[in-house]
């Protein structure tokens, strides 16, 4: 069994509201008993986490620290509340909004969504809820996706509402998917369950009956977290650089990636480490 029950995630989630404020829509939580494991906690319960321009302004502040706090080693975002993750942009708020506000509002998710594919630690999207329009695009951007085995509603439903996905979804979705299901779900704007989006590749997991998404997430993020902080970042640096690449460049950067890691005292370590069979204690150094 890879997750954790479920009681255990209502009891973590108690825990860490003892140390958050009610008035914050985006915060980061550093799992203490999880080393190295943050988390980016989305907090508007009354919305499902609707995208307003508070939240996205947390949100920027989050991926801003996390950015340059070597203590993360991996990233998760989810929801405060169980049964939820992110259904999109606040749609009552953005009634009221100016045309002005509006391409503002656009740019800074746009900007988010790229600061958080571009963060140099792997990042989890757990999924326990609906994730439509802005907050699939939100998951879109990280670099693994978990689903709860109750979810009902992953789409890009924006053509339902005269507008396309604007904050990246045609084209992460184009990339992940390839051209065909991307065109079938954002024409369609169809919704899709967990095993669905599992099947689609849409999601890389989907936890078992009687746990969480967040349950899966903690236990991959364990699985990510115990190797090298250092070689993480490189290699989530080349392979992100793949798609663009071609391969003697993309050979040529790995390499220029994998250079600077023969130098670093956690390579030292883990040779200690194989040579004394035991564990390595990485410091990310």
């Amino acid at each position: 069994m890879f997750a954790r029950p479920l009681s255990h995630t209502l009891g973590v989630l108690r825990y860490q509201r003892l140390f958050t404020t009610a008035s914050r829509q985006a915060f980061l939580e550093p799992l203490q008993e999880h080393a190295g494991v943050t988390c980016l906690s989305l907090n508007r319960p009354e919305t499902k986490n609707a995208i307003s321009l508070k939240l996205l302004e947390e949100l920027h502040g989050c991926l801003d620290h996390v950015a340059y706090d070597n203590s993360v080693r991996v990233l998760i975002i989810r929801s405060t509340t169980l049964g939820s993750f992110c259904s999109g942009a606040d749609l009552a708020e953005r009634r009221t909004m100016t045309p002005l506000q509006v391409h503002k509002f656009l740019d800074d998710l746009r900007n988010a969504l790229g600061k958080l594919e571009n963060l140099p630690v792997p990042t989890i999207a757990a999924i326990d809820g609906p994730a439509l329009g802005g907050g699939l695009e939100l998951s879109l951007a990280c670099d693994l996706r978990v689903a709860g085995p109750s979810v009902k509603a992953f789409g890009l439903t924006e053509t339902r509402l005269g507008i396309i996905p604007g904050a990246g979804g045609t084209q992460r979705i184009t990339r992940l998917l390839g051209l065909s299901k991307a065109k079938d779900l954002i024409y369609t704007a169809r919704l899709l369950n967990a095993p669905q989006a599992l099947e689609y590749g849409l999601v890389d997991y989907v936890a078992e009956e009687g746990f969480t998404a967040f349950d899966r997430s903690l236990q991959l993020a364990k699985e990510i977290s115990v190797n090298a902080p250092l070689a993480l970042r490189a290699a989530k640096q080349a392979i992100s650089r793949a798609p663009e690449l071609s391969l003697e460049s993309g050979l040529d950067f790995e390499r220029a990636t994998y250079e600077p890691l023969l130098k670093t005292r956690d390579r030292d370590e883990a040779l200690a480490a194989f040579k004394e069979k035991r564990k390595p204690v990485f410091k990310g150094e």
